[in-house]
């Protein structure tokens, strides 16, 4: 059987904790439910994980034949491919109909934590988030190289966050070099959009960013830091790792086949 593998039912619930902050920390602009799946639909934005159908409990996968045909209504008329995000909560009854529909299978990505007690933080900067959310927007923009048509989207994303949120942003000469979002949701602090403008990296600017937005976190509470990183940017992993970060579970994207 292929698919997402078997996984340690002691962590099930880790998983749904990250998820449900996820999904918090990255709100879509339409959520439906049907069972225990959280179909996200975005449209302003094409990110997958602010587009796909959520599973979020390996027992409810009964009348799939019927479920998915709804879900993709939805997707169809959002003018979006019907994408299934799976994590371990997907379970291994769901990955085995969609292989044996021949989803494709593709983007891997890893969830990885960091206990922020045992980080030395003492000696980063001590950087204050950015209160001016167009200007941040506009940088993160160039950092990213996002095509123009991504701003509205991102925009309404980023003030629709309900955690508190510090927006983090690295200029060299006024220019910006590195981004970064930490949302502060109890004690957990999750980083996203986490770049390095392409023409300045291995300069240690994205190590300094993500360092700062954890430093800003702990100070306010946060235990434990967390991210998504694609599987295939080994560049990231290899930051993360360096700083502490330690795999906590996989997911990745399905769709049907074309």
């Amino acid at each position: 059987m292929t698919g997402v593998p078997q996984f340690d039912a002691d962590l099930l619930p880790i998983v749904r904790r990250f998820e449900a902050a996820g999904f918090r920390a990255w709100p879509a602009s339409s959520v439906h439910y049907d069972g225990t799946w959280v179909i996200r639909l975005t449209a302003g934005h094409p990110a997958k994980r602010l587009n796909s159908i959520n599973p979020l409990d390996p027992g409810d996968c009964d009348n799939l034949t019927e479920r998915i045909a709804r879900a993709s209504r939805r997707f169809e008329a959002y003018g979006r491919p019907t994408t299934f995000r799976m994590s371990p909560l997907g379970g291994a009854f769901i990955s085995a109909y969609l292989d044996q529909e021949g989803w494709s299978r593709f983007s891997e990505s890893v969830v990885m934590s960091i206990d922020l007690s045992a980080v030395d933080l003492d000696n980063v900067l001590s950087q204050i988030p950015m209160k001016d959310m167009a200007r941040f927007i506009s940088a993160a923009m160039t950092v990213h190289d996002f095509e123009p048509s991504i701003r509205p989207g991102l925009s309404e994303i980023v003030s629709s966050i309900e955690p508190e949120s510090g927006l983090f942003l690295l200029e060299d000469d006024d220019r910006p070099v590195a981004s970064a979002i930490c949302v502060h949701d109890g004690d957990l602090a999750g980083l996203f959009e986490v770049a390095t403008f392409s023409g300045v990296r291995g300069k240690g600017h994205g190590r300094r960013v993500v360092l700062s937005a954890l430093k800003w976190a702990r100070l306010r509470g946060a235990k434990i830091g967390w991210l998504q990183v694609e599987a295939s940017n080994t560049v990231a992993l290899a930051l993360y790792t360096s700083l502490g970060f330690r795999r906590v579970y996989d997911y990745h994207y399905r769709q049907p086949p074309k």
